[in-house]
């Protein structure tokens, strides 16, 4: 009966790590076309909220392919990984923060027609993403990781909506760099998050 009991609770695990691995798959999948789009958009535009949108992307394709690969690892293992996921996010701040500091030395008006285009587009893709990953957020590290990506992937879709309406109204570029320096503080906030959860967990395996 023991053994029995043991086996069911094999095949549960297994069969949750193949739901967490489709689901990351997915996410993956669509974090790189829209990497992709909002770049594409954010040079075409001119616009420093589009390109730190495209750089969080980016940064989470890579975060969800790294979690694809530590779906069956250790607790330490996911640990660690989780630390360089806040790491990632940290480093797309920065990038943003430089984005930001060039800007203000070359101030333009974007096109807010395309970052409008390209937001509600993002936004879309972003819900789907937090839709599919909100089941497992009260999981392991591994996967509440990955959902705080994608809640903050939401939070900067609607905040490049914000930053288009902005240079609409004002027909100024000064809204789009606002955004730009509020979604540079959500970064900073997340990688916080994320490096404490992972360096926790690390800790409490060692």
């Amino acid at each position: 009966m023991a053994g029995s009991c043991c086996g069911g609770g094999t095949v549960d695990l297994q069969a949750m790590q193949a739901r967490q691995r489709r689901v990351l798959m997915i996410v993956l999948a669509i974090n790189l076309g829209t990497f992709a789009m909002m770049l594409a958009a954010a040079v075409y535009s001119g616009s420093s909220s589009l390109l730190s949108g495209s750089l969080d992307n980016l940064g989470d394709a890579l975060t969800y392919l790294l979690s694809i690969a530590v779906i069956a690892a250790s607790t330490r293992t996911k640990a660690r990984v989780a630390l360089f996921k806040g790491a990632l996010i940290f480093a797309a701040a920065v990038a943003v923060a430089v984005q930001i500091g060039w800007r203000l030395a070359h101030p333009e008006v974007p096109v807010f027609e395309a970052i409008g285009a390209a937001g509600v587009v993002n936004l879309a893709l972003n819900g789907v993403c937090l839709w599919l990953l909100t089941p497992y957020r009260g999981g392991d590290v591994n996967m509440t990781s990955a959902w705080e990506c994608s809640r903050n992937d939401v939070f900067e879709g609607m905040a490049v909506l914000v930053a288009a309406a902005g240079v609409w109204w004002f027909d100024a570029g000064w809204p789009d760099l606002v955004v730009a320096a509020a979604l540079l503080v959500l970064f900073l906030r997340s990688a916080w998050r994320v490096l404490r959860l992972g360096w926790r967990n690390y800790r409490a395996e060692g």
